[in-house]
């Protein structure tokens, strides 16, 4: 049995990941899907304050708190941040760090650096909300389920730089890339997962896996993406 904990994208949920979660739990899998702090079904407690820590914390304490070891510990896009920032609290509990279409910042970069995001300034009425960004789904029934829950994200998680105590490759665990190779080329963010995807590729230190359709893996092709992760462990 392996235990997986799976962490969401932006504006998102821990549903996002209900058809993988259970396709892992029937084969036998322990399977932990927590939502992050002001989104998903904990968006009653938005606030500015929220940030990337916030969401670290999310995680780090829900490892922590079921006392979780030998983890593949995965991060789908946003996510990517989350479970970077998260291994210099739990890194020695992780056996397999896996990047689901996601951004891979290195220490004191964050999400907004990556993709060249101009902070917001402090003013009169600026918004601490970050709307969502359109995406495309194969099924309509799908894609009108997510929509309803997909909230606005908390400014401060984009713009909070990941700490890292050394470089990704040093940490002793195994790493890999899935990326979504279907995606257009102006899809949001899809240039910079297409970097971190070379990355992989051309390390030794990384594996990589290709899953056709765009950016909505979790969602397109759930079946394909547990499929990957049971031949990872």
């Amino acid at each position: 049995m392996t235990t997986f904990v799976l962490v969401h994208g932006a504006w998102a949920g821990s549903f996002c990941f209900r058809h993988v979660r259970r396709r892992l739990q029937r084969e036998g899998h322990e399977v932990f899907t927590p939502s992050l702090t002001g989104v998903g079904e904990r968006v009653h407690l938005v606030s500015p304050d929220v940030d990337l820590t916030t969401h670290v914390r999310d995680v780090v304490n829900q490892i922590l708190y079921e006392d979780l070891t030998e983890i593949v510990l995965l991060g789908y896009s946003y996510g990517g941040a989350v479970v970077t920032g998260c291994l210099k609290h739990v890194a020695e509990r992780v056996s397999h760090l896996v990047y689901l279409d996601a951004f891979v910042p290195s220490d004191g970069q964050s999400i907004a650096d990556i993709v060249g995001a101009p902070e917001p300034p402090i003013s009169l009425g600026v918004e601490a909300l970050v709307p969502p960004l359109l995406r495309e789904f194969d099924d309509p029934a799908e894609a009108e389920f997510v929509a309803a829950r997909r909230v606005p994200q908390p400014v401060g998680t984009l713009f909070e730089p990941v700490k890292l105590t050394q470089a990704l490759e040093a940490f002793p665990l195994s790493r890999t890339y899935i990326r979504a190779t279907g995606a257009g080329p102006d899809e949001p963010g899809n240039a910079h997962f297409a970097v971190a995807a070379a990355h992989a590729r051309a390390s030794d230190e990384w594996s990589c896996h290709d899953i056709d359709t765009n950016h909505m893996v979790l969602s397109n092709r759930p079946d394909e993406l547990a499929d990957v992760l049971l031949n990872i462990v």
